[in-house]
């Protein structure tokens, strides 16, 4: 063989092997850190309209005080609008409206927390949670917009809407797009020194949350995307070696080791946080038209130890 040909496949063997060691399922992450402990959230077998979505979501899921925080008039459960090989094309998927000119403020969207086995006791350092989204094949991002992740802490209803994280009060990490569908891990935590300074971090005025990776990898519309993220919490709590890590599509998009989510040992992980909104918090974030996002598949593995 030619040395120009073995050069060649050299190269794409490494490739290949370097595509390897970032591609991976949920079910494989999980078992990669020793998350034994998991649960998925229930979907109806039928379509349901926003109120019976509502009182299905209440008896069936564990919401955080037992309540949506807003948006219950857009949810709903509808069907499959990009039906594929990989689900059940009969099964009902969640529906989310945001209606024309709506941004943040509870006009568009909703929100809520879905507690994992509240009444077990369990004080979760490491969860990792999967689900399946897709945007209307239409969708304008806009400036920007959040999408579900995990939360924690004792005061569930803070640290989001620039009601900052002080590392005992609790922190949370979605996924937000940006424009043209850049995505990004999107987190209320400590800011230890020198952390803004650090490219991959953009940390915003006036309270808000800081941006990790930002346009790392990004949304596709008219299809069903993946996201998979893991939160790790920094152990001991004065040390900032908690952990974000994203995959899209399988394929690892963000790992971060670098993070403070806590200062005390009262701050651990609840669970799940939906929460899906276009903003930003002025109406320059807001959609020009009606759309819909679509949610299915939502699962989560956990374990009481950060490492």
């Amino acid at each position: 063989m030619a040395f120009e040909s073995l050069v060649f496949m050299s190269l794409l063997a490494f490739a290949i092997s370097c595509n390897a060691a970032t591609t991976a399922s949920p079910s494989a992450i999980a078992s990669s850190y020793s998350l034994t402990t998991s649960t998925s959230l229930p979907f109806p077998t039928a379509t349901l309209s926003s109120s019976s979505a509502e009182s299905y979501m209440k008896s069936s899921w564990p919401l955080n005080d037992d309540k949506i925080d807003f948006g219950a008039d857009d949810l709903s459960f509808v069907s499959d609008p990009f039906p594929d090989s990989s689900s059940d094309s009969n099964s009902p998927v969640l529906q989310v409206t945001y209606p024309a000119g709506s941004y943040s403020h509870g006009t568009g969207g909703a929100q809520f927390t879905a507690l994992w086995n509240p009444s077990s006791g369990d004080k979760f350092k490491s969860m990792l949670l999967t689900y399946e989204l897709a945007f209307d094949t239409d969708f304008d991002f806009v400036k920007g917009g959040k999408l579900p992740g995990i939360r924690g802490g004792p005061e569930e209803n803070w640290c989001s809407g620039g009601n900052v994280a002080n590392g005992s009060n609790c922190f949370s990490s979605r996924v937000m797009w940006r424009t043209d569908g850049e995505g990004e891990v999107y987190s209320y935590f400590l800011l230890p020194d020198g952390l803004c300074d650090n490219s991959n971090y953009i940390c915003n005025q006036d309270n808000y949350g800081t941006s990790i990776d930002r346009g790392s990898f990004s949304f596709v519309t008219g299809q069903w995307n993946r996201v998979t993220m893991l939160v790790r919490l920094n152990d001991p709590v004065d040390t900032a070696n908690g952990q974000v890590q994203l995959y899209y599509n399988n394929v690892e998009a963000i790992d971060q080791s670098i993070l403070q989510y806590r200062n005390s040992s009262k701050v651990y992980i609840s669970g799940f946080y939906f929460s899906t909104f276009f903003g930003g918090s002025d109406s320059s974030w807001a959609t020009p038209n009606e759309v819909h996002t679509y949610f299915r598949n939502v699962q989560m593995w956990a374990s009481t130890e950060a490492a």
